[in-house]
């Protein structure tokens, strides 16, 4: 279920800010608690709007998936473990976003706030994984 090349890339692309995004968030918002430098709470504030775009773009994309990837692939029964896991990991990190943004319970926040890493750093390992499986010859 190869897809065309330049939107390939584009996902790869989308998916690789939204990694680098939320890690120098991650970074920008573990030293605005440790340092007394201003500066990194205008980088994570600079890192969160990018992300937000970036996953704006990537929800774009992960929608024309559906039907040109997700579908075809599951009625030809190829790689369904693997593309279920990144379906749900996609699933979980919508969730927790939309959470992040519109839910304002500081109890919450948190735990929503660790899922979200946590499901984004699986994702980031699940996705060469699931390309590599998806281009190995059928037995």
């Amino acid at each position: 279920m190869r897809l065309k090349t330049s939107f390939r890339y584009a996902i790869y692309a989308a998916f690789a800010v939204l990694f680098l995004t939320g890690a120098g968030w991650f970074v920008a918002d573990w030293q605005k608690d440790v340092s007394s430098d201003d500066i990194w709470q205008q980088v994570a504030a600079n890192m969160l709007m990018v992300h937000g775009g970036a996953a704006m773009l990537a929800l774009m994309m992960l929608g024309a998936l559906i039907p040109l990837h997700f579908l075809r692939a599951w009625r030809a029964r190829k790689n369904r473990v693997s593309g279920s896991l990144m379906a749900a990991f996609n699933v979980v990190l919508i969730a927790t976003a939309f959470g992040l943004y519109y839910l304002g319970s500081e109890t919450l926040r948190p735990w929503i706030s660790w899922i979200h890493i946590a499901a984004g750093l699986l994702l980031v390992l699940m996705f060469p994984l699931h390309i590599v499986l998806g281009g190995r010859p059928k037995q």
